[in-house]
């Protein structure tokens, strides 16, 4: 009868003073769902712009990875000049590089999509179950900057690719398919690659293999 009770397990103890911390990204959580949630007006038909949804939807398909990587595949083969090809050889490195690292950070984080999204999606895989990051967002910043970097373009034409990489990005709240912060995740990602696909630039000096093939 004298003997000290035993502790509550942590998970039976009152937390009476939450961290600074928990409660700031609480916050920012919630805030988060409820304004993807309230931009989400691309959701279904009887959202309050339902009527562009089928615009969204076509948006959607332009920054998907299988035209990119398809597209890419196929400028490749057609290419009969040395310096395009090294270029298309490392868009294609890019988009590889793209398709993994949002699959494992999917994988890892496995935040599920906002409840309002309609699985009706073009050609999805296992992990576009989850949401966390935006694989469209990272790939229209990702191809945004390789064009931009890499390509000659008129300055109305650069305009338009930012343009496009904006309008995909926003496409895919208004859709429903994903909240704020896994779009704004996904942008960043996808800046930070374009940096490794620079770092690791494919060439014939460091890759004569590969170059060879084509």
């Amino acid at each position: 009868s004298g003997a000290a009770a035993a502790p509550l397990p942590e998970e039976d103890c009152m937390k009476l003073n939450p961290s600074f911390v928990g409660i700031a990204l609480s916050s920012l959580l919630a805030i988060d769902l409820w304004a993807s949630k309230r931009l989400g007006v691309c959701a279904g038909e009887g959202s309050a712009w339902g009527s562009a949804r089928p615009l969204m939807k076509v948006i959607e398909v332009s920054g998907h990875g299988i035209p990119w990587l398809l597209g890419t595949f196929y400028g490749l083969c057609q290419s009969d000049s040395s310096a395009a090809r090294e270029v298309l050889l490392n868009l294609l490195f890019a988009l590889l590089l793209d398709l993994v690292m949002v699959a494992v950070v999917k994988g890892l984080v496995k935040r599920p999509r906002p409840t309002h999204n309609k699985m009706d999606m073009f050609v999805t895989i296992s992990v576009d179950k989850y949401s966390f990051p935006s694989g469209h967002a990272t790939r229209a910043a990702l191809v945004c900057r390789f064009v931009l970097r890499h390509l000659v373009l008129a300055v109305p034409l650069r305009v338009l690719v930012v343009l496009w990489a904006l309008i995909v990005s926003i496409s895919r709240v208004m859709l429903g398919r994903h909240n704020m912060t896994d779009v704004l995740f996904g942008l960043l990602l996808g800046y930070a690659l374009y940096g490794v696909v620079e770092h690791c630039w494919l060439s014939p000096a460091t890759a004569p293999t590969l170059f060879a093939l084509w």
